[in-house]
């Protein structure tokens, strides 16, 4: 039913170009991003704010995942077009689903390590007292649309055809390895990656959003949902 909805065939050119940006997204990015900034800033005699350069990083992944991804995101558009009301169902049980489920594991992850940091509302924090409307449009919507692309879109949706369980389970663990292993590489600690454990469910949740809706925005909106309740409650 809503399964044979879902627009799950990506291009050889949707596959191949994503690949590769999804590896620099994932592992070279994070080294490259600051030396380019402080280059781009001693050739043109500027000094580049936190805040802008955030808004440019992601101002230029958005380009990327569009033109890269300019037919999925055009299936997914006139997926969610034919099928609103399933989008908009999926939506409401997904948000309730990512956060009952978060908080058993949230419960579980402090017991085991006995901590209570939610690196993503680290993260959030962090930007939005520095740069709050360049944060906001960048959690609520820049990022949400590129991590979408790439987690749900080109490894969830490139591996569902060959096994759901397998494109559940990788497309969840690389996204939850994307959120920690910067924190335990430049804290030379190990035990950040236990905290992969709170991203499990939301990249599950995301991964089921887009399978049973058949469209992406739905787990876009879902994870900028998410992400404003994240911003709401670090205001508080």
């Amino acid at each position: 039913m809503a399964r044979q909805r879902t627009n799950a065939n990506l291009s050889s050119g949707e596959v191949t170009g994503g690949t590769i940006f999804f590896v620099i997204y994932l592992l070279v990015l994070p080294f490259a991003t600051d030396p380019l900034f402080r280059l781009a800033e001693l050739l043109l005699d500027v000094n580049i704010s936190a805040g802008m350069q955030s808004a440019i990083y992601y101002y230029v992944l958005f380009a990327v995942t569009a033109m890269i991804f300019h037919g999925l995101l055009g299936r997914s558009t006139r997926t969610l077009a034919d099928n609103a009301a399933l989008a908009a169902k999926t939506l409401g049980m997904g948000l309730v689903a990512l956060y009952g489920l978060n908080e058993l594991v949230y419960r579980l992850t402090h017991a085991l390590i006995n901590n209570q940091t939610n690196l993503n509302d680290v993260s959030i924090s962090a930007r939005i007292d520095t740069a709050p409307l360049s944060t906001l449009l960048i959690v609520l919507f820049l990022a949400p649309f590129v991590e979408e692309f790439l987690f749900r879109g080109l490894v969830f949706g490139g591996l569902r055809s060959r096994s759901r369980t397998v494109a559940y389970l990788v497309s969840c663990v690389l996204f939850a390895f994307l959120h920690v292993w910067q924190y335990a590489w430049g804290n030379q600690d190990a035990a950040y990656f236990w905290l992969m454990l709170q991203y499990l469910v939301p990249g599950a949740v995301l991964a089921w959003a887009y399978d049973h809706s058949g469209t992406l925005w739905t787990s876009v909106a879902l994870h900028g949902l998410a992400n404003a309740l994240s911003v709401l409650v670090s205001r508080l």
